[in-house]
């Protein structure tokens, strides 16, 4: 039974969580994911919702309240959550703006194919990778329309298993610095591989890591946009930290070239993986712009920082990977980032690694500047 006086509050959503999971840590990425929403509404003056996965419905409640959905669908697999769910959203099936469905993911994908019934936003908010879900996924979704991804697994992705991330995402990712990193851009690199062989393409609206989970924000275009300049593979070396992008033209003839020893070494290469930006700028703008006016500091603040790591290389360097490899006490962030822009380079923190900084500077040059600055 229900216990109706143990509402939770989560902005403009009042829910119950039964036996259903919520993950109150996990707000932040529904606060991207409504305010990706309400930007979405405001461009094309219709928003209509497929919360795939929905456990409590918080998810859909915030979409409907307040970015202002036209149309909720509200899914979960688990009919057991049904009396928890129906409660919850009740006031919007009252107000016939939507349904609910107890259904596996796959099925209601295929569903909405089948009906020609697409969504402006798909939410897959799904354990572990996304990838089970992810061709089906798009078959779902309006042309211009988002899908919201989740990823739970970052042992698969950052090198810890290899040969399950060949299995999940087709790529194969090794271990290094910037691993977190990598595993936004595995999934983002599964969804432009697989919207090509549909004859489209993907663009990243943002990509997210939580510190424990990944969110990525994805765009749906009309077009094919892979590319061999958009994704390819990482490399780095592991005898002097330098990373560099390699394309499939380039895989077995790229080495790193150590001046210093006049030797050169082979590159640890994962992928393949999207190598292009990880966020949309201006889309992320105007996201910012809704959260100082909702006074959300915390999520405008975040998208500060994910508005100045845009344009940057797919890797950064940490902290202390600086140090260890120049023999010196590990430069303050701050410090070096302003540092490296009075030589001329660019340079900013990034969400990712809170102990990082991504820059177009060489390693070995932020080296050389954290010793003389």
């Amino acid at each position: 039974m229900i216990n109706y006086k143990s509402l939770i509050c989560e902005e403009t959503a009042y829910f119950t969580v039964g036996k259903t999971f919520y993950r109150p840590h996990s707000k932040i990425t529904r606060d991207l994911g409504v305010l990706a929403a309400k930007v979405y509404k405001q461009t094309q003056e219709k928003l209509r919702v497929l919360d795939v996965m929905t456990g409590c419905g918080v998810r859909s409640i915030r979409y409907y309240l307040e970015s202002d959905a036209d149309y909720i669908w509200s899914n979960d697999s688990n009919p057991e959550n049904k009396e928890t769910i129906e409660y919850n959203l009740g006031f919007i099936l009252q107000e016939n703006k939507g349904k609910i469905s107890y259904q596996n993911a796959n099925n209601i994908f295929f569903e909405c194919y089948n009906n020609k019934d697409y969504y402006d936003l798909v939410d897959v908010d799904a354990f572990g990778s996304p990838n089970p879900y992810l061709s089906t996924a798009l078959w779902a979704t309006k042309i211009g329309g988002l899908i919201y991804l989740t990823c739970t697994d970052g042992r698969t992705g950052t090198g810890h298993l290899p040969e399950k991330c060949l299995q999940v995402y087709g790529s194969y990712g090794r271990s290094h610095p910037a691993a977190q990193e990598q595993v936004l851009r595995l999934i983002i690199g599964s969804a432009l591989q697989q919207a090509a062989t549909m004859g489209l393409g993907i663009e990243p609206i943002f990509s997210f890591f939580t510190g424990q989970n990944y969110r990525v924000m994805l765009r749906l275009l009309p077009k094919i946009n892979l590319s061999l300049d958009n994704y390819g593979f990482l490399g780095y070396c592991h005898q002097c930290g330098e990373y560099a992008t390699i394309s499939y033209q380039q895989l077995g003839k790229s080495r790193c070239y150590d001046q210093e020893e006049k030797q050169d070494y082979n590159y640890t290469i994962s992928g393949a993986m999207w190598l292009g930006n990880l966020h949309n700028k201006e889309y992320l703008k105007t996201m910012k712009n809704l959260a100082i006016n909702l006074k959300w500091r915390k999520v405008s603040d975040l998208l500060s920082t994910m508005i100045n790591e845009s344009n940057f290389p797919p890797y950064f360097y940490t902290l202390g990977e600086i140090g260890r490899r120049g023999k010196l006490d590990i430069p303050k962030r701050s410090q070096l980032i302003t540092a490296l822009e009075n030589q001329g380079f660019s340079a900013t923190i990034t969400h990712i690694n809170p102990q990082a900084i991504k820059t177009n500077a060489t390693l070995k040059k932020c080296i050389y500047i954290a010793l003389v600055s």
